[in-house]
């Protein structure tokens, strides 16, 4: 029987015992329909609980692992710009590839770099909180700990090639490693940002609408570049700090005439 079935029969039980039960045994009946619905409702919440974990909302409570730190989006970005460099090949099929670089720029860089030569740009468009992540905040209630921080990022790759040839054999390269190489675990990642040794982040392709696209172009001085958009997930920031000194000052007493101590 589902919970709302239970809790309606519950009422006409509760009129009935009124009407034809001692006051201490109508109590203790009730008492123990009370304790089945609890029931019911702590395992609807586990359920919930359980769903959450396995979209990748949050870690195991049992995991008792650490999570990065605040330079983890800076470090996803450069391990993926540092995995495509090292893994990029002279040739292929007996056919040489064209010379190119591989990096991680700001806003700054895309717009300010007129330097003509053959390269792929990781660009870090935008940040959003992970679905999964924000609802597992609710469902995490009785949990006096706060949720890790979960994010998405948002990357446009962009090649930036000397002929056409050149532009596009090295983002098509790209495209088949990443699509090859889809994960990033901690030892691929770069150590700064303090990964578990059993992190993982996933880069998959994202749909970017061609308005969408042309208002990121429009926003920088060069023109259009062939572009494709990735997403990384799911990146944890652990919400506690290790250091007291960057915790925030909850209050603070003065006293007029009095050198603070």
């Amino acid at each position: 029987m589902s919970p709302a079935a239970l809790a309606g029969s519950s009422r006409n039980i509760c009129r009935y015992m009124r009407l034809t039960r001692p006051p201490q045994l109508a109590r203790a009946l009730l008492q123990g329909i009370g304790r089945v619905l609890e029931k019911k409702r702590a395992e609807r919440c586990r359920a919930c609980d359980r769903a959450a974990r396995a979209a990748g909302g949050f870690p195991r409570e049992d995991d008792g692992k650490r999570m990065a730190n605040v330079f983890a989006v800076h470090s996803v970005g450069s391990s993926i710009a540092t995995f495509l460099r090292n893994t990029y090949p002279a040739e292929i099929g007996g056919r040489a590839l064209p010379a190119c670089d591989f990096e991680l720029v700001s806003a700054g860089q895309l717009a300010g770099d007129g330097e003509e030569r053959n390269r792929i740009t990781l660009f870090l468009y935008r940040l959003s909180v992970n679905e999964h992540s924000r609802q597992s905040a609710h469902l995490r209630a009785s949990d006096s700990r706060l949720v890790p921080l979960g994010l998405d990022l948002h990357y446009l790759m962009s090649s930036w090639g000397m002929t056409p040839q050149d532009e596009q054999v090295a983002l098509t390269w790209a495209l088949r490693q990443l699509h090859e190489f889809p994960v990033l675990d901690a030892s691929s990642l770069t150590p700064d940002a303090g990964w578990a040794s059993d992190e993982v982040i996933q880069i998959v392709p994202s749909e970017l609408a061609t308005e969408d696209l042309m208002r990121i172009w429009d926003a920088v001085t060069p023109s259009y570049r062939l572009s494709v958009s990735y997403v990384a997930r799911l990146v944890r920031i652990d919400p506690e700090s290790d250091d007291a000194q960057f915790r925030p000052v909850l209050s603070g007493r003065f006293a007029f005439g009095q050198e603070a101590s």
